[in-house]
């Protein structure tokens, strides 16, 4: 029965490596994302990133679910759950163009810091002391690298961490929504809801012709998104999110990784202890918790 709670398998060391994937191909999208903002305005590498994954959406529903299992009653909190995820994504899109890769990342994942204070303010849920702790220490990382009050502070950090705000209520919706939806059909009304919103940004946004490449990267960003929220769903089903979670922070250093052969970014030493920080703070914050697996999926 859809309505019902999966049964979750229990393959740790599979669904680690799952998750891990998920983490390599997020990065790959984040990569082209920042390659594509040289020549693409936001709003518009936003739209084709919703379009095309919601193709790819379309095509593997048609091959490996009914359509007739999407409806849902709660649509509501898919809307609301959308709307700022979507919100997230232009933040964090365009913190990406303007700051290292890495860091835009870094401040990206500063979410699970939020997402106990989201909860405890929408659903009333306790904090408890480990948790507390775990975001003291994250708000610590996240100082060493914005700056604040320093020469090398910058405004766009606000951004990026607001799409960490705006990722932490998006996953409390998905949280509030876990009785009767499942992840495949959370991750398909965001994918549907956001290629129809972010349309409406067009109306105002000045027409460019595409290359070849960037249309191919613009395609890719879209295949990314549905690769990965695909095979992180599969690697939260095969065991507890206490378990595999902490691999979803391979994103963090495979983007490290990228920026550094791809734009010759490093990260200095205050970032790198932040980072560091904000990295043992999510895992933190989620080792002992009872997450459910869809809370994790990110809407980028």
């Amino acid at each position: 029965m859809m309505n019902q709670k999966p049964e979750f398998e229990n393959q740790p060391l599979k669904g680690a490596l799952f998750v891990l994937a998920s983490s390599f191909v997020f990065a790959l999208m984040g990569g082209v994302v920042k390659e594509l903002s040289v020549s693409v305005s936001n709003p518009m590498i936003v739209f084709f990133r919703n379009i095309f994954a919601l193709g790819f959406m379309v095509l593997w529903l048609r091959h490996h679910q009914s359509f007739a299992e999407m409806k849902t009653g709660v649509f509501r909190f898919h809307l609301l759950r959308s709307l700022s995820g979507l919100a997230s994504m232009y933040c964090f899109f365009y913190t990406i163009s303007q700051m290292q890769f890495a860091e835009a990342v870094l401040l990206s994942f500063t979410y699970p810091l939020f997402m106990p204070i989201m909860a405890y303010l929408w659903l009333n849920e306790p904090v408890s002391p480990h948790v507390r702790s775990a975001i003291i220490i994250g708000f610590i990382g996240m100082a060493l690298i914005v700056k604040p009050g320093g020469d090398l502070f910058r405004p766009i950090s606000l951004i990026g961490i607001s799409s960490g705000i705006l990722v932490s209520f998006s996953m409390v919706g998905i949280r509030r929504m876990s009785a009767t939806e499942p992840s495949i059909r959370i991750v398909f009304y965001f994918t549907l809801i956001s290629a129809i919103m972010s349309a409406f940004p067009l109306m105002w946004t000045a027409p460019i012709r595409f290359g070849v490449k960037e249309f191919f990267l613009l395609i890719l960003t879209g295949l990314f998104a549905v690769i990965g929220q695909l095979l992180l769903t599969r690697g939260y089903s095969l065991a507890p999110a206490a378990q595999v979670g902490p691999f979803g922070y391979g994103n963090v250093v495979f983007s490290a990784v990228i920026g550094w052969l791809f734009w010759d970014e490093a990260l200095d030493h205050l970032t790198f202890i932040g980072a560091m920080l904000i990295c043992a703070a999510g895992i933190l914050s989620t080792w002992r918790r009872n997450v459910l697996p869809e809370v994790i999926n990110q809407p980028h």
